[in-house]
């Protein structure tokens, strides 16, 4: 499976944004899809999670209650709504999907498949 992110940019303090992530040669409805970002500097983390199988969830403490990951299936896209930004979220936001069960949602190393990143900036 072939994954295309998109949806960052530049946006203030408390703004929104969406991010995209379209899969092609595969049905994202049988692969657990993970949203990761990495700052500079920084090694990369996990910030949200779906499990295809029971459809369970992860969110990181910092994506909780800001961030939410969503599944279209009709487009074989999985989004990231990611609403009241903070400067500490600025990061390259890269998507994956793996072939796991839900039960391997927070393995990174589960995760074989890469999209290219796109990039968040939130100003102060």
């Amino acid at each position: 499976v072939q994954l295309q992110a998109c949806g960052g940019g530049l946006v203030q303090s408390g703004g929104s944004l969406r991010l995209a992530c379209a899969a092609s040669g595969g049905n994202l409805r049988i692969y657990t899809v993970g949203w990761f970002r990495q700052a500079p500097g920084k090694e990369r983390e996990l910030v949200t999670a779906s499990g295809y199988r029971s459809g369970r969830t992860y969110y990181s403490d910092s994506a909780k209650d800001r961030f939410t990951i969503s599944r279209d299936h009709a487009k074989n896209t999985v989004y990231l709504q990611m609403n009241n930004l903070k400067p500490e979220d600025s990061a390259v936001y890269y998507c994956a999907a793996s072939g796991y069960t839900d039960a391997y949602l927070r393995e990174s190393i589960k995760y074989a498949y890469w999209g290219q990143g796109t990039e968040v900036t939130v100003s102060s």
